[in-house]
C-alpha cells in the first residue's frame, strides 16, 4: 500500500487541475485554520455556516445571471458579514439568532432562484458540494492573492486578535478599537469562505474553520499552541483528504472532512489519556 504513495503523488502532481486545487486549498485550509481559533474561543463559530449559506445564495444569483461567480460573491458575503455583526451589536437580534436570520433567508434566495433557473443544476451541485475540477485558473490567482492578504493581516494584527478573542473588555479599555477586529475577523473569514466554496462545496466549508480549533484543543491550551497546531493539522488533514479522494474516486470535500473527523477523534482520545495518567 505504502509503495504506491510516491507513484499516486506524481500522477497528482501531473495533472494541472489537482495542482490549483491544492495550491488554493492549502491556502483556504491555512487561513481557515488560524481565523478558526478566534471564532471558536468567541463563541461564534458557526459564523462559518451562515456566512456559507450566504454563499450558497450569491453564487445561485450569479449564475443565474452568468457572472462570474466569485466576483459576485466576494461583496456580497462580505457585506452579510458586516451585516450580521451589526446585528448581533446593536439591535435585539443576537448572535445565533441574527446567523440564523441571515443564513436561512440566503438560502430560501438560492433555491428559489435555483427552481426558476434552467439548465444550471450542475454548477450549483459543484458548489454545494465542492468540485476540484471546478478550480479554474483565474479562480487560482484570486484565491492566491485574497489568501495570501488574509494571512498578511492575521500576522501583521495578531496581538490585537489574541486580546479581542480572550478578554475583550479588557483590550477595550485599554484603548483596543475591538469593534474594528471583531469586524476585520468577519470580514476575513467570509473571504476565505468564499474562495474556499469552489472545492469543498457551501455546505462543507465551515468544518475547515470549526475542526482544526476543536482539534488542536483537546491537548493544548496556549493560544499560541493551538494557533500553529491548528494550522498544520489543517493543512496535513486536507492533503490526506485529497490523497483519498483521487485514490478512491470520493468527493474531496467529503474526505476532507473525514480526515478532519479522524483526526478530531484521535486527539480527543489522546487528550482524555493525557488527563488520566
Amino acid at each position: 500500500m505504502f509503495e504506491a504513495i510516491p507513484k499516486m503523488l506524481y500522477e497528482m502532481f501531473s495533472m494541472q487541475f489537482i495542482v490549483r486545487a491544492l495550491i488554493v486549498g492549502v491556502l483556504v485550509a491555512l487561513c481557515s485554520a488560524l481565523l478558526g481559533v478566534s471564532l471558536v474561543l468567541k463563541r461564534y463559530s458557526m459564523i462559518g455556516s451562515g456566512l456559507s449559506n450566504v454563499g450558497f445564495g450569491t453564487l445561485s444569483i450569479a449564475l443565474a445571471f452568468n457572472l462570474a461567480p466569485l466576483q459576485v460573491s466576494i461583496p456580497l458575503v462580505l457585506a452579510a458579514a458586516f451585516l450580521l455583526l451589526r446585528l448581533s451589536e446593536n439591535s435585539k437580534i443576537k448572535g445565533d439568532a441574527a446567523i440564523a436570520l441571515i443564513s436561512s433567508s440566503s438560502l430560501a434566495i438560492g433555491v428559489l432562484i435555483i427552481a426558476n433557473t434552467k439548465g444550471m443544476t450542475a454548477d450549483v451541485c459543484n458548489y454545494m458540494f465542492g468540485s476540484i475540477l471546478a478550480m479554474r485558473r483565474d479562480d487560482l490567482y484570486l484565491s492566491v492573492a485574497v489568501s495570501i492578504a488574509v494571512l498578511v493581516l492575521y500576522v501583521i494584527f495578531y496581538n490585537k486578535i489574541y486580546a479581542v478573542t480572550f478578554d475583550e473588555n479588557f483590550a477595550k479599555a485599554t484603548g483596543t478599537k475591538t469593534g474594528f477586529y471583531n469586524m476585520m475577523i468577519a470580514l476575513l473569514t467570509a473571504l476565505v469562505i468564499v474562495i474556499g466554496m469552489r472545492m469543498m462545496g457551501a455546505l462543507l466549508i465551515s468544518s475547515l474553520i470549526i475542526f482544526p480549533a476543536l482539534t488542536s484543543m483537546r491537548v493544548l491550551r496556549s493560544f499560541r499552541g493551538v494557533v500553529i497546531c491548528s494550522a498544520v493539522l489543517s493543512v496535513v488533514c486536507f492533503f490526506i483528504g485529497i490523497m483519498i479522494s483521487y485514490a478512491y474516486d470520493s468527493p474531496a470535500g467529503a474526505s476532507i472532512v473525514a480526515v478532519n473527523l479522524g483526526a478530531f477523534l484521535l486527539f480527543s482520545a489522546a487528550g482524555f489519556i493525557m488527563k488520566n495518567i
